[in-house]
């Protein structure tokens, strides 16, 4: 075993997911692969649909059961796919835990906050008496940044903020030491401060646990700020993947090319952003050739008829899966997609040219 094997924590390869329904068969994730090394942090990255919170829960076991899965789940060198649900439970929490969307929903209602940390520290640490399971629950609820956390502790769910509620399901994620932190969209719905503050939480559990981290996210300026290596998701598949610099400064895949130009940057003066035009395709009839070859300028024959491979596109890590990835190197979003957005220089002659309004011209 080398020292790289040692190191990887959880390595997914060839994941599918299938969903049967009257209309036919619905794949969610068309073989999806990564390896998470200790301490690490993956980013994953795509529209909605694109099948990240599948793959993460199908790493968990958490699919319902008429879901398909097959390929390669090894956390710490064991098998995950094909355990009964009685075994992925003692891995749940203690080896890879996971922060949900919704902590409206993830949290039970009618229990303590207190009570549902206590919960999963006993579970996973029979031996512990209740009283210090509850005074770890206040420390985890301060670590996370709960103020008053020996009163916190025993209120429900319902009596706290909704980023209060995401540092408690953080708190619950971290109260176990996991090696692996799985964080779907933590930020979804909450305002601009407190997502800082949650992504602020989230940077803390893993300081404090020394876990690796998958985060998924639709915000690619939580990805620059928060992870190591990003993965680009489309159509149920990595269309690429590569360091944060490498997928921020050097993309070599339309629409990773895309997303970022679709993103305001504050380090730049260009008033325009180049949005990618269109939907995603339908995972149920899937038309043969590149899924975003119906949105990409690029489209050429050979994108209709077979769709590209994950090769490599630059160093041994920066891997693409495009035909024409080679030229899109030194390319800008704006090279290649339309621009779009407000022209700044009209804008500023339409202030210029509005009449100003004194107080005392405000009609009654």
């Amino acid at each position: 075993m080398t020292d790289t094997d040692k190191d990887t924590v959880l390595e997914v390869d060839g994941l599918t997911v299938e969903f049967p329904t009257e209309d036919g068969t619905v794949r969610a994730v068309r073989g999806v692969g990564y390896r998470l090394r200790r301490g690490e942090a993956l980013g994953i990255v795509g529209e909605s649909g694109s099948g990240k919170s599948v793959t993460a829960l199908a790493v968990m076991g958490l699919l319902p059961a008429t879901a398909r899965v097959s390929g390669s789940v090894r956390f710490a060198g064991s098998e995950l796919l094909g355990l009964s649900d009685a075994r992925l439970s003692e891995v749940r929490g203690k080896g890879i835990a996971m922060i949900f969307q919704d902590p409206m929903t993830s949290l039970n209602p009618v229990y303590p906050v207190g009570y549902q940390i206590t919960e999963t520290l006993l579970r996973h640490h029979p031996d512990l008496n209740a009283r210090a399971a509850r005074e770890r629950a206040i420390d985890l609820l301060g670590t996370v940044g709960i103020p008053s956390p020996e009163r916190r502790v025993d209120t429900y769910p319902h009596e706290m903020s909704g980023g209060m509620r995401q540092r408690v399901v953080i708190a619950i994620a971290m109260a176990n030491d996991p090696d692996v932190i799985i964080a779907d969209e933590p930020t979804t719905a909450l305002d601009v401060t407190v997502q800082a503050q949650i992504l602020d939480a989230l940077q803390t559990a893993r300081a404090e646990t020394g876990a690796a981290l998958v985060l998924i996210t639709h915000d690619l300026g939580v990805v620059a700020g928060h992870t190591d290596r990003v993965a680009v998701m489309y159509a149920g598949r990595m269309v690429e993947t590569g360091s944060v610099e490498e997928i921020f400064y050097t993309p070599r895949m339309p629409y990773t090319l895309g997303l970022l130009g679709s993103l305001p940057r504050l380090d730049r003066e260009e008033a325009r952003l180049t949005p990618i035009t269109g939907s995603p395709p339908s995972l149920l009839n899937l038309p043969p050739g590149c899924p975003f070859a119906p949105r990409c300028p690029l489209r050429r024959d050979d994108c209709d008829s077979t769709e590209p491979p994950l090769t490599r596109a630059g160093s041994a890590g920066h891997l693409s899966a495009c035909h024409f990835a080679g030229e899109l190197v030194g390319t800008g979003a704006g090279e290649v997609f339309d621009a779009t957005g407000a022209d700044s220089a009209a804008l500023a002659r339409f202030a210029d040219a509005a009449p100003v309004t004194t107080p005392e011209e405000d009609p009654v």
